[in-house]
């Protein structure tokens, strides 16, 4: 990619409160993943090209985290953001279904997507396909984004390994996965 920047913009998605220690939906690698969105934003903020953060909150009674008006549905204050960054509040993992995330970038002229957040195996995925389904080019920072683990029909499924799953085959057809270092290192040339 010659200008990584070019057009771009970058989603951070649910980096919330929850999945972190002590939330009531903890992942696996929070704070690393937090530590690497943390650059990404440091880095597009200093170069004023858009940053957006994407917010989930489970209005369905009985949801087990994210509850509207709790903490834990907040933005974690290592990525928190800045008076006029966008915040786009949604109910779905899909981050574009029922929000206004696709006239947001439009408005801004993004083709270029850079997706870090929270969980791979989720919004993340869902997001990177739906974006990539409606033509925007779409890179993923990897060690930007954190998972948890998983069973299915009795066979657990390691954190670190759901994470590399969902990326690889996000990595098939959807977007270019690309360590968080090496992108800023291309982006800022």
């Amino acid at each position: 990619m010659d200008k990584p920047l070019e057009n771009a913009a970058l989603l951070l998605i649910d980096i919330q409160n929850d999945y972190f220690p002590g939330g009531r939906f903890e992942l696996d690698g929070t704070d690393a993943a937090a530590t690497q969105a943390r650059a990404a934003l440091d880095f597009f903020r200093e170069r004023g090209v858009p940053v957006i953060h994407v917010r989930h909150e489970s209005p369905q009674p009985g949801a087990p985290f994210f509850l509207p008006g709790t903490p834990g549905a907040q933005i974690h204050s290592r990525v928190e953001p800045r008076p006029g960054e966008a915040v786009v509040l949604k109910h779905f993992p899909n981050s574009f279904r029922e929000t206004d995330l696709q006239e947001r970038l439009r408005a801004l002229g993004v083709r270029h997507l850079v997706v870090t957040g929270m969980m791979t195996l989720m919004c993340v995925d869902a997001t990177v396909r739906a974006a990539a389904d409606q033509g925007y080019t779409v890179t993923v920072l990897p060690d930007a984004c954190a998972a948890r683990a998983l069973e299915f029909n009795g066979q657990k499924v390691s954190a670190p390994d759901v994470h590399a799953a969902f990326l690889a085959a996000l990595g098939m057809g959807y977007a270019r996965l690309v360590p968080t270092a090496e992108f800023l290192a291309q982006a800022g040339r």
